[in-house]
């Protein structure tokens, strides 16, 4: 189940805080810079860079998911591998505030979401 239209915007706007202030100088967002999307229940940290051959195509490279579960009132954190697949992020894999997603994020004790 998606999430209601005033969550999302609750989201947007926690989200929205955190990406800002871990953005890189606007000067260099052209090489590199952080976004985020939301689909459906999750939320999702990516980061944006130009493609090597193709400089004018921005590539997205998802490192952070979490993904909300109404039934059970929390979030599920997952991280992306190598291999292009999520993992539940097993230190910690259920959180339950937005807020606190984030600030594993920005801990990052397992070197999972920011190498």
């Amino acid at each position: 189940m998606a999430l209601s239209q005033f969550e999302q915007k609750r989201v947007e706007v926690e989200i929205g805080r955190y990406v800002e202030s871990k953005r890189p100088p606007e000067k260099i967002r052209d090489q590199v810079d952080l976004g985020f999307k939301i689909e459906d229940q999750s939320v999702i940290l990516f980061e944006l860079r130009p493609q090597w051959k193709k400089p004018k195509v921005k590539t997205e490279m998802a490192f952070a998911k979490a993904t909300y579960l109404k039934s059970k009132d929390l979030w599920k954190i997952y991280w992306m591998r190598a291999n292009g697949k999520w993992h539940q992020y097993e230190p910690n894999p259920e959180v339950d505030q937005l807020i606190d997603f984030l600030n594993l994020v920005e801990a990052d004790e397992h070197a999972c979401f920011w190498g």
